[in-house]
């Protein structure tokens, strides 16, 4: 860990994450983070926030099925402009040293704050939004899109994409390579230090199973039905379990085909968890699954399998070739070519000695590469402390 900056910092937080989801524990954490080494947050967010984890908005989810698109994305805009009058007048309030923005589309907010006060203006990246959404959901009005990210990307004095992957595609949207510093998430060791699975284990009879385990919100693309069929390709020859944790569209799916075929017993679904429980239940893991990743993601997941010591299991493309190196960190297969990732279960269930090894290196990982949030924190206040002195 660096040097934690002498000075504590007023930090203006923005943010327009309204779900409780993988977003809001970085923001959490983040923030948990800031508060432990003396800085003062202040927040500038939505108002209305669900109180569980998985759930959203529902206000905006009945907006999202009766209106169109493009009239969506004017309020996401005209929701972009009440913002920055709230971060004026946080500013004029509190007086704050920078301002750290998680970036959204149609938010003008920040720069515009940054062009009215001059304030140093940091900008978290986790995606390529005008891109993704365009892709996945669509966007009505792409160009207005994106001029608002090249103008956010250009007025930042600092960037922090989740990857080296992310990184190089925000340079072809705006950003340029001197803005840039790369920020992978993390993980706060201290809360798995007494982690114990044996009553999980217990609990589903797991005990001398070997158990496959996935966190996180589940989509189709997570490819979940290919380590089902993995189940029942294989029988019990390793007894091989499998446990999810998390909840998401493509569960019911899920638990359908392990229905039809026959692996039931040996799925476990149990849905969202508190985010407190989350160690344990690693803890009664094996082998951690990332099946699937878009190619710019820092997934959360990870950093909780590394700081666990499972082997994990991960597609073989450059985001995640960033994180770990393969047979020594982690296992890596051809993304096109699941039948590497099934031999990969199947020779690891049977190695402890493997396991054993590739996990406790991808453990020191955390430590060797300052995946930590507070490495983070760190590294954003070294940052505002140089822009201060300018």
């Amino acid at each position: 860990m660096t040097d934690t900056p002498k000075r504590k910092f007023k930090i203006l937080y923005h943010h327009r994450v309204a779900a409780q989801d993988g977003q809001s524990v970085h923001i959490r954490e983040l923030v948990a983070a800031f508060k432990r080494q003396g800085h003062e947050i202040i927040f500038v967010g939505p108002s209305i926030r669900p109180s569980s984890l998985g759930e959203e908005n529902q206000t905006l989810a009945l907006l999202r099925k009766l209106l169109p698109k493009f009239a969506l994305e004017l309020l996401e805009l005209a929701y972009g402009v009440r913002a920055y009058f709230k971060l004026k007048a946080a500013y004029k309030e509190h007086k704050p040293d920078f301002l750290y923005e998680r970036y959204n589309l149609f938010l003008p907010a920040g720069r515009w704050l940054k062009k009215k006060t001059g304030i140093p203006y940091f900008v978290e990246v986790n995606a390529p939004l005008s891109e993704e959404r365009g892709k996945y959901s669509g966007l009505a009005l792409k160009k207005l899109a994106q001029y608002h990210e090249r103008k956010t990307l250009e007025a930042a004095d600092r960037l922090f994409p989740v990857s080296q992957a992310l990184a190089n595609i925000i340079c072809t949207m705006g950003a340029t390579p001197n803005q840039i510093t790369v920020l992978h998430n993390g993980i706060t060791p201290s809360e798995y230090a007494d982690a114990d699975g044996s009553a999980i284990r217990e609990q589903f009879g797991l005990e001398n199973k070997i158990v496959l385990g996935f966190v996180g919100f589940i989509r189709e693309w997570h490819r979940l039905d290919r380590i089902i069929q993995v189940l029942s390709h294989h029988g019990t020859n390793p007894d091989l379990h499998l446990l999810v944790v998390g909840d998401g569209p493509a569960v019911e799916e899920c638990r359908n085909l392990a229905e039809e075929i026959g692996v039931a017993h040996r799925a476990h679904f149990l849905g969202f968890q508190d985010r407190d429980a989350i160690p344990d239940l690693l803890a009664a893991m094996d082998i951690a699954l990332q099946p699937a990743v878009t190619d710019y993601a820092s997934p959360l997941k990870v950093f909780e399998y590394l700081i666990s010591g499972l082997t994990i299991i991960a597609p073989n493309q450059p985001n995640i070739q960033e994180i770990l190196t393969n047979e020594q960190t982690g296992i890596l297969f051809d993304p096109n070519e699941f039948e590497q990732a099934e031999a990969a279960i199947i020779a690891l269930s049977q190695d402890t000695e493997k396991r054993d090894r590739i996990g406790m290196a991808a453990k020191d990982l955390i430590r060797s590469r300052k995946y930590t949030w507070d490495d983070n924190a760190i590294a954003v206040c070294a940052l505002a402390e140089n822009a201060l002195k300018k």
